[in-house]
């Protein structure tokens, strides 16, 4: 099934979010006779962009090559070297906290290592982050291009919440955490059966809170908003030309005119009227329409406060 927007950091407000790049990039640029041996105090992400890299993590040893990558967390011990002529990659120390003050990659379940599957997207910004690079400092274009690489690799990485950190949130993080856990679960797998229920029973709280908050913070109690997203996969599909027939068996529909009733309660319209309206604005003409209808109703607003 083809891959839409929805992943595990989708639901996390991006002011919660603070990415520090604690030293300028690594160009990883190594022949035979390199080696490393050590740690470090924050996170290290690499990845190889020729030959191919050795590595020796925690008594695992494995290789990395074009367009994989390799998060060191902070504080693990890992050894590398290359057999190769030349090993060209680069590397990336970093801090993710969320709400300020704590770990999110500590959070966290992670893959050791992962071929980014958005290779040919990321492989022309990858050399152009490396290439301009400033030896001895960090940029803001380099952080912005870094995050949008860190997101590519968590989501390739991403394989679960921790359900103990060493640590906990408190207050009012706490809950927004929790919720945004939950609806990056959701997000991620609106196929599943019964996860909406899944996600109330496994929240630290309350099942009759827990639902309010959600509901708060998403607009949506968990169950809605399981179905909101399972109806913006739909709408994906049907847009990559797939019928409205497929669609409703892709999507866990075994009756395609309940899938369309559904399709209309959740979107506001029908598949077909939906498909519409792709169609006109890939004509360049739904903008105007949709123009017209603001105008009206600020005319039918103002006349209204007269």
């Amino acid at each position: 099934m083809d891959e839409i927007e929805g992943g595990v950091l989708a639901r996390i407000p991006p002011g919660a979010l603070s990415l520090t790049l604690t030293r300028s990039t690594i160009r990883m640029q190594h022949s035979p006779t390199w080696r490393v041996d050590k740690a470090n105090p924050v996170e290290d992400l690499m990845i190889a962009l020729e030959g191919r890299g050795e590595y020796l993590v925690g008594g695992e040893r494995f290789s990395l090559e074009p367009g994989e990558a390799f998060l060191a967390p902070r504080g693990q011990r890992f050894e590398g070297w290359t057999q190769t002529s030349s090993y060209l990659g680069l590397a990336q120390h970093f801090t993710l906290d969320i709400y300020g003050k704590h770990d999110l990659i500590a959070q966290m379940n992670l893959k050791r290592k992962v071929k980014l599957s958005r290779w040919d997207e990321l492989k022309p910004l990858i050399w152009h982050y490396r290439q301009s690079a400033p030896p001895h400092s960090v940029t803001l274009q380099q952080h912005h291009m870094f995050m949008v690489v860190l997101l590519a690799f968590l989501e390739d990485a991403f394989d679960g919440w921790k359900k103990d950190t060493g640590y906990q949130l408190e207050g009012g993080a706490a809950i927004d955490f929790a919720v945004m856990k939950a609806a990056s679960k959701i997000s991620t797998s609106p196929l599943v059966d019964g996860l909406s229920e899944q996600v109330l029973h496994e929240a630290p709280y309350n099942r009759d809170y827990f639902l309010r908050a959600f509901r708060d913070r998403i607009g949506r109690t968990p169950r809605q908003y399981q179905e909101f997203c399972r109806m913006e996969r739909a709408m994906h599909l049907l847009e990559t030309g797939k019928s409205v027939s497929v669609t409703a068996s892709d999507v866990g529909f075994s009756d395609p005119y309940y899938f369309s009733r559904a399709f209309k309660r959740v979107i506001g319209c029908s598949p077909r009227k939906h498909m519409q309206k792709v169609k006109r604005s890939r004509d360049g003409r739904l903008m105007a329409l949709d123009e017209d209808a603001q105008r009206a109703a600020l005319a039918q607003s103002d006349a209204g406060k007269r």
